[in-house]
């Protein structure tokens, strides 16, 4: 994958730092971004240092962050050849009759207006021909999640604005999506703190994700084996799914 140069959001750890590790093994130069520039700046080095991986810290949300990213990823790496929208905030809990709308703004703002504006900056950025994107939403998009139900709306949004994308930009450029159910991290520690065994058991493979599970599935989306996919979103779930709830 040489001469291959990935933006991944969201990727000072978790989830989108998987990804890039998976991509500088795999050959790219990766920018990752974030909020926190001392954590990217650690995930950067961790990665490899400069010659393969940078970080640029901003608000997914801000355009000015968002054009920044791309000019100095052109100025590092040369153009873009593949984006991860991994970046995704839910910072309330409970039913929607009694959610804040500002946060319920908010939420759709980082989540979903947030993710087309990185594809507007990275079709600028040079995203084009044999290009990949790669949404990351969840399977609280693909059926009902109690308890963080507007989440869920934005991530079932996702879908469709991949759906949409895959047209729009075909046949240049692949926009496929992935929608893990719960993979231990950071962000998802509350659906499993003090009760990982209990949670897991709803799950045909019997354990909660790790974020390499989704890092593995995404590599395969932006590479040349899944050259003939796009408009697809695959559940990562560990089968939960199918027989049980999703959190």
């Amino acid at each position: 994958m040489a001469d291959q140069v990935a933006i991944v959001t969201g990727a000072s750890r978790g989830i989108g730092f998987a990804i890039a590790q998976r991509f500088v093994a795999d050959g790219y130069k990766v920018c990752v971004t974030g909020r926190d520039a001392e954590a990217l700046d650690t995930a950067a080095k961790d990665l490899g240092g400069p010659d393969v991986a940078i970080g640029v810290a901003g608000k997914g949300d801000d355009p000015d962050h968002r054009a920044a990213v791309i000019d100095t990823v052109l100025g590092q790496f040369g153009p873009v050849t593949t984006l991860v929208n991994n970046i995704g905030i839910n910072p309330v809990y409970g039913p929607l009759g009694t959610i804040d709308l500002n946060a319920a703004r908010k939420i759709f703002e980082v989540n979903v207006i947030g993710t087309l504006g990185w594809v507007q900056e990275s079709l600028r950025g040079g995203l084009g021909e044999g290009g990949a994107i790669v949404n990351i939403s969840s399977v609280s998009g693909v059926r009902p999640s109690p308890g963080i139900a507007f989440y869920g709306v934005t991530k079932a949004a996702l879908i469709h604005l991949t759906e949409e994308l895959a047209v729009e930009l075909a046949p240049k450029v692949r926009v496929n999506a992935v929608a893990p159910a719960v993979v231990k991290t950071r962000f998802a520690t509350a659906l499993y703190d003090g009760r990982e065994e209990k949670v897991a058991a709803a799950y045909p493979l019997a354990r909660l994700g790790v974020p390499e599970d989704v890092a593995g599935a995404v590599a395969f989306l932006c590479s040349p084996d899944s050259a003939w996919i796009t408009g697809q979103t695959v559940v990562i779930d560990g089968g939960v799914t199918l027989t049980g709830s999703v959190q």
